[in-house]
Order: structure tokens, then C-alpha cells, then sequence
């Protein structure tokens, strides 16, 4: 099948890649000449494990091309996907700004009767609302269908999880345009769930905001478990084996970040508002996960008393690792938060620093080791548990520092490990260690 894809981000980058690697032809329409250049020349502009090779590979068998050339890429589609952004608006909202900017632009080349996808997570109405707009704007009698289906990848897992993904979620209105989305994905051992496009559009939003759900909650618990001295990690794990309840996102932590959870917690909330519906449970979410984010900073004050002049190594910048995304990460107000107390802060992360150089503060020292960042550090703090981090020789690391003093809120590791050390080690709702003499 010709597909046309609509943004190179992850998840129309991912798409397409993935879309080509199961045998359709597929081209991916960006307006920025420089990001096509690139992709053209098989680099890709985001980084995901496994991509590059899905890209190259067929890039060279002919399935998959990129252009900004909008007539050229829109020309022949069967099916056309709008993966762009969907960025929060001042108001809390979606913005729909490159949607709409999509649209137009499909209206203006069409040339036959064509599917239109919108993979972007937008709020309910917006496949009803987008399919009116191009309709309104076509000549010679061409037909517009739309399909929703939302996306469900993740950062550091996205090219697996377009293979191998829960579900494939196909809301329509149309039976004839539902079955063509049907048939793109026979291939994949996936079940596939159809809907109306107006539910499907919700059960993204309600999906992600579920997930930030279980992630507050378990925070909030691990909050209470270091007032009451129980261990966070046992508790979860006595939790998940209800299987009415799971062992997924229920690690206690620093709070969730990364481009789909806070920007689609508060569109929903927006959502809710707009049909009179008071949402108080995904607003104490929110609230939970803003106060979590400085969880850190509370421990090393009530440690040290002042931060002011205290050299702090932070550790991972990335919202999660085996990504360079940066967006709404803990470590951006906690990188702040620090500057703002005095503190000198070298920081490491093995992918994201020219990203984190973009929002963190100039004050802020970036190095290119963790050795680096560890050097005559009074304190460190563990924002991402890449598998750098959490392979650290502490032994061997603790002699750079000036205080061994570590502040982990990932837990990334085993209280038993660090025992013994000679280091002070603090976590999210577990017990402390204390083991320097």
C-alpha cells in the first residue's frame, strides 16, 4: 500500500520506518528541508535504539523515502497518517496549530479519494472536526475518510513496541475506511481493537492519564513508607502480584516526565472541564507529580541544611534512558531548583546534553564523564537509571567524591549493595543507608 506520513518525529518517524519494514511503500513529508537532508542521507534525527538500521535498510530496498516536497509526497496515497506534534497550549489544551497546518495542506494536494490517519494525540472531536475541514476544501468530487488511530509507543522502546504493541486501536466511522487501516497492519500479530473514532480518540488520553495515575499513587505510598520506616520496593512488589492491579508503573521514583504524560494529563483535564466534569483525581496527579519532581532536593536539605556552594553531581538528564528526550524531565527543575540554592552543578548523561543544554541553566557544567561529574562532588544525585549509572563502581567512585553522599530517585540500587560501602545513600521510600565511618 502507498503510505504518506506527515511530521518526522518519533512517532512519524517510527511509523513510517516500521510501516515500510512490514512491505508498504511509504514516504515522510516534513517542512523542514534540513531534518529531510539528513533522513535522506540516513541519519536519523531522533534518537531509538534499533532505528537507524530499520531506516537504512529499507531506504535501500526502495520502501522508504522522505521529501518536503508536499505535492510530491501527497500525491499518490492511498492512506495518509498525521503524526506532527500536538504541543500544550498556555491554556493546558492541545495545541493543534500543525494539525490543522496538515490538513490544509492534505486539501491542497489530493488529487483522489484518499483515508486520512490521525496517529497525533488530539482531543476528542478533532478527526470529526479535521475531516469536515479537508471535505470543505476539495474539488471534483474527491472523498476524504477518517480513521483515529492513536499511538502507543515509548521512548527507548518505540521501534519493539510498533511490532510487538498490547493493541492496535482503529476508530471509524466508516466500516470501508476501518478495514484499509485493518489491512495496513495484517501482518503484525497484534490484536486489533475498532472502535468509533470519538472513543478512540479518548482511549489514548485515558490510557496515559491511568498510567500517571498509578505512577502518583505509588509515590504518594513511598512517601508514607519512609515516615513509617517500610520499604517502598516490597510494598510494590506485594501489590503487583494482586493481578488485579499489576506490577507495571508502580516503581516508586522521582515522578514521570517525557513528551505524552504531563502534556496529555492536562489536556484531559481541559477535556473534562469543557463538558462540565470536575476531574479532582487527575488534578491531585498532577499536583503529586510537580511536588515528587523536588523530592530530591527536600532529602539533600534536610542533609546538609544549606545547598549553597555545595558541589552536586547530577546524573542522567534524559526523562528515562535509551532516549535523548529531555522533555518535562525531573531533571530540569531539579537543575534549576539547585542553581537557585547556590549549588555548583556538573552534570552527565551519555545522549542528552546538547538537548538538556537548550533548558537547563548556563551555570550548569556539563561533562562528558560520570568520573568527571563525581569529582570532588559533595553530593550525587541519580536522575536517570541509564545502564551506565546503574553499573557505577561505587567503591572505586566514592574515593573521587569529597562526601559520599548519594541521592537516588530512580532506586536504582539494591539497599543490600550499598551497605557496606562506606556511603550514604538515600532513596525513594525506603530506608537510608548510613554506613560511613
Amino acid at each position: 500500500m502507498k503510505i504518506s506520513i506527515v511530521g518526522t518525529g518519533y512517532v512519524g518517524l517510527v511509523t513510517g520506518v516500521c510501516l515500510s519494514e512490514i512491505g508498504h511503500h511509504v514516504t515522510c513529508i516534513d517542512v523542514d528541508e534540513e531534518k529531510i537532508a539528513k533522513l535522506k542521507a540516513g541519519i536519523p534525527t531522533i534518537y531509538e535504539p534499533g532505528l537507524k538500521e530499520l531506516m537504512l535498510k529499507n531506504m535501500n530496498e526502495g520502501r522508504l523515502f522522505f521529501t518536503a516536497n508536499k505535492t510530491e509526497g501527497y500525491r499518490d496515497a492511498d492512506v495518509i497518517y498525521i503524526a506532527v506534534g500536538t504541543p500544550q497550549a498556555v491554556d493546558g489544551s492541545a495545541d493543534l496549530t500543525y494539525v490543522k497546518t496538515a490538513a490544509q495542506d492534505i486539501a491542497n494536494s489530493i488529487v483522489k479519494d484518499t483515508v486520512v490517519v490521525i496517529k497525533s494525540t488530539v482531543p476528542v472531536g478533532t478527526n470529526h472536526y479535521i475531516g469536515e475541514y479537508i471535505q470543505n476544501r476539495l474539488a471534483n468530487g474527491i472523498k476524504v475518510k477518517m480513521v483515529s488511530n492513536p499511538e502507543f509507543l515509548r521512548e527507548g522502546t518505540a521501534v519493539k513496541d510498533m511490532f510487538h504493541s498490547d493493541r492496535i486501536v482503529i476508530g471509524a466511522d466508516d466500516p470501508q475506511a476501518a478495514e484499509l487501516v485493518e489491512k495496513i497492519y495484517a501482518s503484525m500479530d497484534t490484536e486489533i481493537f475498532k472502535t468509533d473514532i470519538c472513543s478512540a480518540e479518548m482511549i489514548k488520553y485515558a490510557s496515559n492519564a491511568f498510567l500517571a495515575t498509578k505512577i502518583s499513587f505509588i509515590n504518594e505510598i513511598a512517601n508514607i513508607c519512609e515516615g513509617l520506616g517500610a520499604n517502598i520496593d516490597d510494598v510494590a512488589k506485594g501489590m503487583g502480584m494482586d493481578h488485579r492491579i499489576g506490577p507495571h508503573f508502580l516503581r516508586a521514583g522521582i515522578g514521570y516526565g517525557g513528551s505524552c504524560f504531563p502534556k496529555d494529563t492536562s489536556a484531559l483535564l481541559k477535556i473534562a472541564r469543557s463538558v462540565n466534569c470536575a476531574f479532582n483525581l487527575l488534578e491531585s496527579v498532577m499536583e503529586t507529580n510537580y511536588k515528587q519532581q523536588l523530592r530530591l532536593i527536600e532529602k539533600a536539605e534536610e542533609r546538609f541544611a544549606s545547598l549553597e556552594g555545595l558541589n552536586i553531581a547530577m546524573l542522567g538528564l534524559a526523562f528515562k534512558p535509551d532516549t535523548d528526550d529531555v522533555r518535562e524531565s525531573p531533571a530540569i527543575p531539579i537543575g534549576r531548583r539547585l542553581v537557585e540554592k547556590g549549588a555548583v552543578v556538573r552534570a552527565f548523561d551519555p545522549l542528552a546534553i546538547d538537548n538538556a543544554k537548550r533548558v537547563l541553566p548556563e551555570r550548569i557544567q556539563f561533562t562528558t564523564s560520570i568520573e568527571e561529574a563525581l569529582m570532588g562532588a559533595d553530593a550525587a544525585f541519580i536522575i536517570t537509571d541509564w545502564k551506565i549509572i546503574k553499573e557505577i563502581d561505587w567503591e572505586k567512585m566514592r574515593t573521587m567524591m569529597k562526601s559520599p553522599v548519594i541521592f537516588d530517585g530512580r532506586n536504582t540500587y539494591s539497599l543490600s549493595d550499598m551497605r557496606g560501602l562506606q556511603i550514604e545513600y538515600y532513596s525513594i521510600g525506603r530506608p537510608s543507608v548510613q554506613s560511613l565511618k
